[in-house]
């Protein structure tokens, strides 16, 4: 039987390399592309997910790039064929009043949050299409679904997301590819660094990782079309 090919975006830290870490410990005979930016970071995760029993390979890419994003899906079909679940993770978060966000800051949230998604869907859903089975994971936000002072460009970009992975399932929902938008809120993460926030308050990226990983076991007449997590006392004030 193949083996399950995994490619996670954003997999150098946080969320992603929590994801990356489940379905290598989880899925029995995970094939992971771990995509990212700092190559060096990208090589600490990969070794920790084939050190849990994953067939992994490292593609440092920035997936804002629509060239790199194009080498990259020649690069991970060589190495792994098509992909069967993407999870299109990866984004920043820097918090700045609407009056005090730069066109450039506003430009580069876009860009890594929303238009990754885009490039990287493109690169790698038809394959999926042409075959008829696949799943995709679009990292969205509690950002995504209501706003909040501060955010200005982090939550124009996630609202994004949220509308874009609407789209992508209207559009692939008759062709075998469940697309399912994943909504964390505060998960503990390097973003949380210097805070002041105890870890104990929010999330551990962890829980991610699980919930995505249990949808995707559900049987292929199922989607789950949206996964809202929040920690158990709420929305930080």
């Amino acid at each position: 039987m193949p083996k399950t090919v995994i490619l996670i975006t954003g997999a150098s830290q946080g969320i992603g390399a929590a994801i990356a870490k489940t379905f290598a410990r989880e899925l029995k005979g995970a094939r992971l592309a771990l995509v990212a930016r700092s190559a060096r970071n990208l090589t600490t995760i990969a070794r920790a997910c084939a050190r849990l029993g994953a067939e992994v390979a490292a593609f440092p890419c920035d997936v804002t790039d629509a060239a790199a994003v194009k080498a990259l899906a020649r690069a991970v079909t060589r190495r792994f064929g098509v992909v069967d679940v993407l999870v299109n993770n990866a984004g920043v978060f820097r918090p700045a009043p609407l009056l005090e966000t730069s066109p450039a800051q506003f430009d580069e949230l876009l860009a890594v949050n929303l238009r990754s998604v885009l490039l990287v869907s493109q690169a790698f859903v038809p394959a999926m299409a042409r075959r008829g089975r696949g799943d995709v994971f679009n990292m969205g936000s509690i950002a995504g679904l209501q706003s909040y002072p501060g955010g200005a460009a982090y939550c124009a970009a996630k609202f994004g997301v949220t509308g874009l992975t609407k789209v992508m399932r209207d559009e692939l929902k008759t062709k075998g590819v469940r697309v399912t938008l994943v909504c964390p809120g505060a998960t503990f993460t390097p973003s949380w660094d210097g805070s002041g926030v105890a870890a104990e308050r929010i999330m551990p990226a962890e829980d991610i990782g699980r919930a995505i990983l249990d949808v995707y076991r559900l049987g292929r007449r199922t989607v789950v079309e949206e996964i809202i997590l929040r920690p158990q006392l709420g929305d930080l004030p």
